[in-house]
């Protein structure tokens, strides 16, 4: 069994995580195989002991976020199988250890975590790739844990690899020979790093809700809107059921609205222009805004 360093944890694993960095420390949580249908029946679940299936790979149990079993399917691909511990099941845990998880990347713009939050296919890892391109350090890609509470809401890193398309890393003017799909026929390369990675937690600035659209375009969005995108892109929203993490979810959005700023970007899909919408983002976190913003309904000049 080895350990790992992942989301602000020690993980020892069965199951090796090629993706993370190896440590020696005190393990925070447990990754090992079993048998599933031999737990015992857990009654009253509160959402602290979560069993799940995804077809044709595995079964998982998931612990007072502390504890993962896995069952896999015989034959099935490490790859795929270690992608999927360290999304969806890993976010399960994060949520039950009272992290609010984001569908989201994270770079470090002068000391503070910014954040890119959209669906599948939004543009989140392409834009935190094209930061890490031009020297700024990431926190994380996809999966974007964040910690709330008195102070400024913290971002936990996650680990030094990007999921990325490979047209997305050509663009940028990687070598996509030298990369592998994340797992065995995988529609996405495989984009590890050893230098540029954040790799302790970072206060959270400000959240960029991506969009597609005809331009290139940072908008100001009403509290309303931000919240309803909040819990649009929230991770394993759907998994957790239970009114008790319901309610604490519903609580820490509403925190985090009060304490970050939320923007929303509009893309034009063209992979060259990568560099500019870098530029427009740091210019937004500096506040030095060229062109139009839209507020609301209504356009203002600045």
């Amino acid at each position: 069994m080895k350990t790992y360093q992942a989301y602000n944890l020690y993980i020892s694993s069965e199951l090796e995580l090629p993706e993370l960095e190896e440590v020696q420390g005190e393990p925070d949580v447990i990754i090992r195989f079993g048998l599933i249908d031999n737990l015992a029946i857990i009654k009253n679940n509160d959402g602290n002991y979560f069993t799940g299936e995804i077809p044709e790979v595995a079964k998982f149990h998931v612990q007072k976020g502390c504890l993962v079993i896995v069952e896999p399917l015989p034959n099935v691909d490490k790859g795929l199988l270690s992608t999927i511990v360290l999304g969806p099941v890993l976010c399960l845990l994060l949520r039950q250890r009272g992290l609010l998880v984001l569908h989201a990347s994270a770079v470090n713009i002068n000391g503070k975590a910014v954040a890119f939050m959209g669906g599948p296919g939004w543009g989140k890892s392409t834009l935190a790739t094209a930061f890490h391109t031009q020297g700024y350090n990431v926190l994380s890609d996809d999966v974007m844990p964040i910690q709330i509470g008195l102070d400024q809401p913290l971002v936990f890193p996650a680990y030094p690899q990007f999921k990325v398309w490979r047209e997305a890393a050509t663009s940028l003017g990687h070598d996509t020979d030298t990369m592998s799909p994340i797992y065995e026929n995988a529609p996405k390369l495989s984009y590890k790093f050893s230098g540029g990675f954040q790799n302790t937690p970072l206060p959270l600035y400000r959240i960029y809700i991506l969009d597609k659209g005809d331009e290139h375009q940072i908008s100001l969005i009403h509290p309303q809107e931000a919240f309803v995108n909040l819990i649009r892109h929230s991770r394993v929203i759907n998994s957790l059921l239970h009114q008790d993490f319901v309610s604490q979810h519903l609580y820490l959005s509403t925190h985090l609205i009060k304490q970050v700023s939320f923007r929303s970007f509009t893309r034009k899909p063209a992979l060259e222009d990568l560099p500019e919408l870098v530029q427009m983002i740091v210019n937004d976190v500096a506040g030095i805004t060229k062109g139009k913003v839209a507020i609301g309904n209504s356009t203002t000049g600045v």
